[in-house]
Formats: C-alpha cells, sequence, structure tokens
C-alpha cells in the first residue's frame, strides 16, 4: 500500500526530482500492532533534513495522521515515508516554487531469524568508503549509492552485515546499521560529524546509556580500536539492537551489556504501544 501526497497511488510523475537526483529525504520505522514506533523521532530527524536540504518543512501533524492510516490494518510490517523537492524540468535549478512529494508505503517485516537477536551475527569490512559531507551528515537523504556498492561486495549468507569507513580509515557505520562496542567500562561508538546516518535507536541507547551514567565516547576510531573490544553490537529501526559474535574471524562474546541493553529497547517498544 502506498499514499502519495495523501491519496492511494503506485505511481510517481517521472520528473520528480527523487527520481532524477535522489533529492530527497527518507525514513524506515518499524510497525508492530498496527503503529508505526518512534514515529516523533523519525518525522523531528526528517524535519531536520528538511531544513538541511532547503526542502519546505512539511506538516508533521498532517504525516502522523497518514502514518497511523496507512499502519492501522498492519500487525507487523515497515513503514518507509520519503519527502522530494518534488518535479522539476532538467537541470540542477530547483523549480520555483517548490512543491514536495511526500511517499508512504508499508513492506512486509523482513523474515530474519531470531537468533540473530539472541546469538548475535558476523560482520565483514567492507572496502567501499563512505563519502564524507557534514550538511549531508546524520541525516537520511536519498543518496545510498556508497552503501549499495558496499553490500554488494559479499554473498557470503554467514555475514548479515559489513562495516564501513571514510576515505581515512576511520569507522564510520554499518551499511544499514550504526555501531558500538565496549571496552573497559566505556562504550564507544563513531562521530558522525562528517558521514553516516544519526539512527533513532542510536540516539535512544546514547541517552539511555548516560542516564544510566555509562560512559559513552564518540570520536575518530580504526579498526584495530575495536580487537580489544568487550561486546560489539549494531542497530537501526528494523532490527533493533544484535550482538556481533565476530568480524571476519575476530570473534566477541555475547556480554551483559548488550543484553541489558536488549530488555531495555524491549521495554521502550512497549512504552510506544501505550502512546
Amino acid at each position: 500500500m502506498f499514499l502519495l501526497n495523501g491519496h492511494a497511488s503506485n505511481s510517481l510523475p517521472i520528473s520528480d526530482r527523487g527520481l532524477h537526483y535522489g533529492d530527497g529525504l527518507f525514513e524506515t520505522l518499524e510497525i508492530y500492532q498496527g503503529k508505526p514506533l518512534f514515529l516523533a523521532q523519525h518525522l523531528q530527524r526528517l524535519q531536520l533534513g528538511c531544513h538541511r536540504l532547503k526542502i519546505p518543512v512539511f506538516d508533521p501533524q498532517l504525516l502522523t495522521q497518514e502514518a497511523h492510516h496507512i499502519c492501522e490494518n498492519h500487525a507487523r510490517g515497515v513503514l518507509k515515508i520519503i519527502v522530494t523537492r518534488g518535479s522539476g524540468g532538467r537541470g540542477y535549478r530547483q523549480p520555483d516554487p517548490v512543491a514536495a512529494t511526500r511517499i508512504l508505503g508499508v513492506y512486509p517485516y523482513p523474515d530474519y531469524p531470531q537468533h540473530y537477536t539472541d546469538q548475535g551475527v558476523e560482520l565483514t569490512v567492507c572496502q567501499h568508503p563512505v563519502s564524507t559531507n557534514p550538511v549531508l551528515a546524520g541525516i537520511k537523504h536519498l543518496n545510498r549509492l556508497d552503501q549499495v556498492l558496499a553490500r554488494s561486495e559479499w554473498q557470503d549468507e554467514r555475514f548479515q552485515e559489513g562495516i564501513m569507513s571514510d576515505s581515512q580509515g576511520f569507522l564510520i557505520e554499518g551499511t544499514m546499521s550504526n555501531l558500538f562496542w565496549l571496552r573497559d567500562q566505556t562504550v564507544f561508538t563513531p562521530c558522525l560529524a562528517q558521514a553516516g546516518i544519526d539512527g533513532i535507536v542510536r540516539q535512544w541507547l546514547i541517552s539511555y546509556l548516560q542516564a544510566k551514567s555509562i560512559l559513552v565516547e564518540t570520536g575518530q576510531f580504526t579498526l584495530d580500536h575495536i580487537v580489544n573490544a568487550h561486546e560489539v553490537w549494531v542497530t537501526n529501526s528494523i532490527i533493533g539492537i544484535w550482538p556481533v559474535k565476530a568480524i571476519n574471524d575476530q570473534a566477541y562474546v555475547l556480554g551483559p551489556v548488550v543484553r541489558q541493553l536488549q530488555a531495555a529497547w524491549q521495554q521502550a517498544r512497549k512504552q510506544q504501544l501505550s502512546c
């Protein structure tokens, strides 16, 4: 099911700048018991992205209504919200005035095995780098070719995710996730000031850890920094929190901290259902 500017539709004008230039943004949310979880947080990041790209800011109340409407009959699924700059002629100059396009679509929930959450996943290291640009860092713009090319590097079913770095070798994220690790009572995660997506689960997790007086350090780290980690995990709004049991041939234990975080995240999800 898709909504295009509030109306049921499966087609988009071929002149839309989202098709021509990736000129837009998107958000991906979990649907559970007919509700889009953490919708307010996703819309806040979407609004930030609109400001960054100078796309006219959408009405969050309208998108909230449309999101609840399209999700209400789905027990489990994925909601994708896309906002583009709308249609325009050939060339990079934006139309005047801009009439932004909003698209909402519901997709099946991915069939991830439960043991990914319970026993952990294995990661590989991607060679394709993440492009750096502080203006685009943090937001989910439609230009995802770096992730597409990185994900094409492996077909081995042994690996469920790939780690990406920037051109200088500093860790940024997974192809679809944010990266964390624990070492010496401190949780580390890459700085996203120049590249990467500031995930909703990442934001929640950092706030949760700080509230529990657990030290969180963001910075420029290389793969060497993870070698002696006590625990490693990846996050996004669909998978939640996956423990990492190996990166290539480097094994890691599934420890108490990631288990605590998984339990706290499940509680946060339940609270969303009562909102």
